[in-house]
């Protein structure tokens, strides 16, 4: 189906080839999960499928890339899309249409097929995603689940052979994310389409995956899940639990773990919970209100974030967790409420002040980034925030070592342009940092160097609030965790007692062991030295 041969790319100007001697080959009906640290390579992995890479990025490729036997070097995109089909990771930005029907014609009017096989296609790709009763809906107003399948089901109307996906779930809740991978693996068993992920949240993928391939310092090795992970610098945290305990072979699905699960279990003895401290508040909300024309995205909304606490806001896509947080933030829209930082509201202070009280990182990381170097928003920053040289750059060597320094920002990938903002905006050191979706495009050593940093951020007496749908994140991260839903708050509490409210958002530890655990740290902390098998 799919093959590479020896094949190396340079991006131009850079010191070493991102891919090196890569052979690879996927075959017809593969679920193929292409995994690894963030900027490893995995983006300009895919993107040689598809021409996309080098024909966009620029840069040097050498080798071989075959699809069905014929050579597909040097062909543009636009001759390989009705083969391969390629959703990127924000498909909003590839969205040309603005009702879901005419999405869905569109890449089949660029083929020139006839009026009633374009109907005929429409039709059938409607009922195969489920999405028959979106068919008029304008697609900004989908949740980010319904946006994702109308991206699928507009590269499947063309009928490819293979369907590329990048960062699939990055954006989406836990059960829109599995809707759209049961999506996903029917079409692997119904059709026999061939489908390569790459995704950084392993734990949503693993169990539908039937080969894994692992991008590292530029080499690419592939194999059976269990097999791989032995030894993977990334993994989930059931595959951790296994090393941890010994496993062998490794679970794979949560099913699996819980079948060896009782001799551990047996094992272990829960640390008492400590008491929940008073803390005073870093920032108190009350009544917030977001309207946009008569909908109310937020409504009557109270919240505090006391000094040194982490709050995780949690809810299906569109719950209103952004529009809570770009109203704290003092720049967004609120139609009521008032909002307390030492006491001064962000929404009557110019921005810049309204930065230092209350820092915020946007879904969309690259909105921050202006300059044309990481080098120079680092300094930038340093700057603007009156603090030492290096300092932003410590921290982004932290999050995602390894970023040169004089690459521009806009040739990162999405994890590195995310760990950049981060940098640049704590850097400031703001009384109250607010991230929207932090860890899209982190790999879990990048999600763990990230929970250090807020939890030292945390003891330094500043109070932090994550909007998140990674909720393996949130069980290292949070405090307390306040869940929304249509704008209102529907529960709200400590960590442990929220989690194990929910099944949806039960990490991977709760589901194994139960509610009394949530991350393989906490396992690791409660076992002797020798380990039941």
């Amino acid at each position: 189906m799919i093959e590479l041969e020896n094949v190396t790319f340079w991006y131009d100007g850079a010191e070493r080839p991102t891919l090196q001697g890569v052979d690879l080959r996927v075959d017809e009906g593969e679920l193929v999960l292409v995994a690894g640290r963030t900027g490893s390579g995995k983006s300009t992995l895919l993107g040689l499928l598809n021409g996309l890479v080098p024909h966009f990025s620029g840069g040097t490729l050498a080798g071989d890339i075959r699809l069905d036997g014929e050579s597909i070097l040097g062909r543009p995109p636009r001759e390989l899309a009705h083969r391969v089909g390629y959703v990127a990771q924000d498909p909003v930005a590839g969205f040309v249409s603005d009702v879901v029907e005419e999405e869905l014609a569109y890449g089949m009017e660029q083929l020139g097929l006839d009026p009633q096989t374009m109907r005929r296609r429409v039709e059938e790709t409607l009922d195969l995603l489920g999405i028959a009763d979106l068919r008029r809906r304008s697609v900004r107003s989908l949740s980010g689940g319904q946006q994702q399948r109308v991206a699928i089901g507009a590269v499947l109307t063309m009928h490819p052979r293979v369907l590329v996906l990048d960062e699939p779930t990055s954006a989406l809740d836990p059960t829109a994310a599995e809707d759209v991978l049961a999506t996903i693996a029917r079409l692997v068993d119904d059709l026999a389409l061939t489908v390569v992920v790459a995704e950084h949240r392993m734990e949503r993928v693993i169990p539908f995956t039937d080969r894994l391939v692992l991008v590292e310092d530029g080499r690419v090795r592939s194999g059976a899940p269990a097999d791989l992970l032995k030894d993977s610098p990334v993994a989930p945290p059931l595959v951790e639990l296994g090393r941890l305990a010994d496993w062998h072979p490794l679970p794979l699905s949560v099913r699996e773990a819980r079948r060896r699960v009782k001799p551990l279990a047996a094992r272990l003895v829960p640390a008492p919970v400590p008491a929940t401290p008073a803390r005073p508040p870093a920032l108190t909300a009350r009544g917030i209100t977001v309207r946009y024309g008569s909908l109310p995205a937020v409504d009557g909304v109270d919240l505090t974030i006391g000094r040194g606490e982490i709050v995780a806001l949690m809810g299906r896509n569109g719950s209103g967790k952004s529009s809570l947080l770009w109203a704290l933030q003092g720049t967004g829209e609120r139609s009521t409420g008032v909002v307390d930082v030492d006491g001064i509201d962000p929404g009557d202070v110019r921005p810049a002040q309204a930065r230092m009280l209350v820092g915020l990182v946007p879904q969309t990381a690259a909105d921050l980034l202006y300059l044309e170097s990481v080098d120079r928003e680092c300094a930038a920053a340093d700057d603007q925030s009156g603090v030492p040289r290096g300092t932003c750059r410590g921290l982004l060597d932290r999050l995602a070592p390894g970023i040169p320094g004089d690459r521009h920002p806009r040739d990162l990938s999405e994890g590195q342009k995310l760990a950049l903002v981060l940098a640049v905006v704590l850097t400031a050191q703001p009384t109250v940092v607010a991230l929207d979706e932090p860890t899209r495009g982190l790999d879990y050593p990048g999600k763990a160097a990230l929970v250090r940093i807020l939890h030292d951020l945390a003891a330094d007496g500043r109070g932090i609030v994550v909007s998140s749908h990674d909720v393996e994140f949130v069980a290292m991260v949070a405090d307390s965790v306040v869940v929304m839903a249509d704008g209102e708050v529907v529960s709200r509490g400590p960590l442990r007692t929220v989690l194990a409210e929910s099944p949806a958002f039960a990490p991977q530890v709760s589901k194994v062991l139960g509610p009394a655990w949530l991350t393989v740290g906490e396992v690791a902390a409660a076992l002797p030295t020798e380990v039941a098998r």
